[in-house]
C-alpha cells in the first residue's frame, strides 16, 4: 500500500496545480480529458482484473502483473511531470491526456492484483480488519510523503512556486521509492494455490453474473460517494490553501499533515469498533462523521481554523479507510460462496468502475468552476477563486458524503465466511508454495 499510494497520490494531488495553474491548461480541456480517460479506464479495468484471474504461472496469479506494472507506473509518472516547457495548446493537452491515461491504467493493473490479496489471505473479518488497518496506516505514511511533503519539495526544495523543475525531480524520487517497495512486496507475497482453480473463469459470463448482483450496485455506488469526495479533496487542497485561505501553497503541508496524522491515529480506534460492532455498523457511522466534517472545512478562514476542521475530516476519513474495503470484501465472499469461483481481480476491477467516476466528476466539478465563478486557469482565475475552491473542496464533497451516509443506512451486506477462514493466513502446509 505504501508503494502503490505514493505515485498515484502525487499525480492526483498535483495535476491541477501543475497543468492548470502553472502550465496554463484550460479547465475545459482538463475536464474533457478527464471524462475520456475515465471512460477508457472503466473499460480496461474489468479486462485487467479478468486477465489476472485467468493467469496461471508458477509464480502465482497476481505477482507477474505486479512486477510488470510497477516499473511502468513509475516511468509514466515521471513523464507526466516532465512536460516540455515549449508545449502549449493542443500539444500540452495531448501530453497531459496520454500520460494521465497511462498512469491510471498501470495504477489499475497494480491495484486490481494487490487488492485481490486482502480477502484471499485474510478470510476472517477480524483478521481482515487488523490487516486492513495496518495497510491503511502505511498508505497514510505514503500520503504524508506524496501529499503533505510534496508542496515543500516541489516549491522550495527542488523548485519554486511557479516552476516545474521541482515536480520532475520529486517524481523521479517517488518513482524510485515506489518501484523498490512494490517489487519487494510482489516477490514476498504468498498466494493461496487453491484459489487458482484449473477451470479459468470466462469473461462475459463472469461480468453478467457481477452486474446482476444487487450488492455490486448498492455498495459500489455508495462507496463512490466517498471515493469521489476524497478525490476532490486530494486534487484541490493546494489550490484551496492558495485561494480560499490566501496562503502560500507550502502551507498545504500543515493542513494535509494534520488530516493524515489524525487519520492514522484513528485507525486503531475504528478497528476496535469494527471488532465490537462489525464493519457495516462502523461504516455507517464513519460516513456520517465525514459528511459533517466538510461543513466545518467550508467555514474555515485561516490556517488555524482549517486545521481545526481538518481534525474532524481526518476522523471521518480514518473510519472510511478502516471499513470501506471490509464491506467490499464481504461482497466478494458472497460472490465466491454462491458461484464457487474466486474472481477477486475481476470483481475488484468492476468495483473500480465506480472509482473511475472520480475522474469524470472531478473533471466536471473543475469545469463548473469556470461556469459558476469564472475560474478557467491560473492565468484567468476569475473574480472569486477563493469561493470557487471552497465549493470544489467542501461543498461538493459534503453533498456526496451526505448522500452516501443516507444510502449506507439502507444497505445490508451479509457475512459469508469462506472455508479458508479455518486455515492459517498463509494457507495449509500442503498448499504453501515451496
Amino acid at each position: 500500500m505504501f508503494g502503490t499510494s505514493i505515485p498515484i497520490n502525487m499525480i492526483k494531488g498535483s495535476m491541477i496545480l501543475y497543468y492548470v495553474d502553472i502550465l496554463g491548461l484550460d479547465v475545459r480541456a482538463y475536464g474533457a480529458v478527464m471524462v475520456i480517460y475515465a471512460i477508457i479506464d472503466a473499460l480496461d479495468n474489468p479486462l485487467l482484473g479478468h486477465l489476472s484471474d485467468r493467469t496461471r504461472t508458477r509464480f502465482g496469479r497476481r505477482r507477474p502483473w505486479l512486477l510488470v506494472g510497477a516499473p511502468m507506473l513509475s516511468a509514466c509518472m515521471i513523464a507526466f511531470f516532465s512536460a516540455p516547457a515549449s508545449l502549449e495548446g493542443a500539444g500540452l493537452v495531448l501530453w497531459f491526456a496520454v500520460f494521465a491515461i497511462l498512469c491510471e491504467a498501470f495504477d489499475s493493473m497494480l491495484n486490481a492484483n494487490y487488492g485481490a490479496l486482502l480477502p484471499e489471505l485474510y478470510p476472517r473479518e477480524r483478521d481482515r480488519a487488523v490487516a486492513n488497518s495496518l495497510r491503511q496506516g502505511f498508505q497514510l505514511v505514503a500520503l504524508v510523503i506524496s501529499l503533505a511533503v510534496t508542496p515543500l519539495l516541489t516549491t522550495e526544495v527542488f523548485g519554486t512556486e511557479r516552476s516545474t523543475q521541482g515536480f520532475q525531480t520529486t517524481a523521479i524520487v517517488y518513482g524510485a521509492v515506489a518501484l523498490a517497495v512494490i517489487v519487494f512486496m510482489a516477490l514476498s507475497a504468498r498466494e493461496r494455490p487453491r484459489y487458482a482453480t484449473r477451470e479459468r473463469p470466462r469473461l462475459l459470463p463472469s461480468v453478467w453474473s457481477i452486474v446482476r448482483n444487487p450488492l455490486f450496485w448498492t455498495v459500489g455506488l455508495t462507496g463512490a460517494c466517498y471515493g469521489i469526495a476524497m478525490a476532490l479533496v486530494l486534487s484541490g487542497i493546494q489550490l484551496y490553501v492558495r485561494y480560499s485561505l490566501g496562503l502560500p501553497v507550502v502551507n498545504a503541508l500543515y493542513l494535509q499533515g494534520v488530516v493524515i496524522l489524525v487519520s492514522a491515529a484513528g485507525l486503531v480506534a475504528w478497528t476496535r469498533v469494527v471488532a465490537r460492532r462489525g464493519a457495516l455498523w462502523t461504516w455507517r457511522i464513519a460516513f456520517a462523521v465525514l459528511a459533517v466534517s466538510f461543513a466545518g472545512l467550508f467555514l474555515a478562514t485561516d490556517l488555524a481554523t482549517g486545521i481545526a476542521a481538518g481534525v474532524l475530516v481526518g476522523a471521518g476519513w480514518s473510519g472510511m479507510l478502516a471499513t470501506n474495503d471490509l464491506i467490499v470484501a464481504r461482497v466478494l465472499d458472497v460472490d465466491a460462496s454462491r458461484n464457487g469461483e474466486h474472481r477477486e481481480g475481476l470483481f475488484l476491477s468492476a468495483f473500480g468502475f465506480f472509482s473511475r467516476l472520480n475522474g469524470v466528476v472531478t473533471g466536471l466539478a473543475l469545469t463548473s468552476l469556470g461556469l459558476l465563478f469564472g475560474y478557467n486557469s491560473g492565468t484567468d482565475p476569475g473574480a472569486d477563486p477563493g469561493l470557487a475552491f471552497r465549493v470544489y473542496l467542501c461543498g461538493y464533497p459534503f453533498v456526496l458524503t451526505a448522500i452516501g451516509a443516507i444510502a449506507a443506512r439502507l444497505i445490508t451486506v451479509p457475512i459469508e465466511t469462506p472455508p479458508e477462514a479455518a486455515e492459517p493466513a498463509g494457507g495449509s502446509a500442503a498448499e504453501r508454495p515451496r
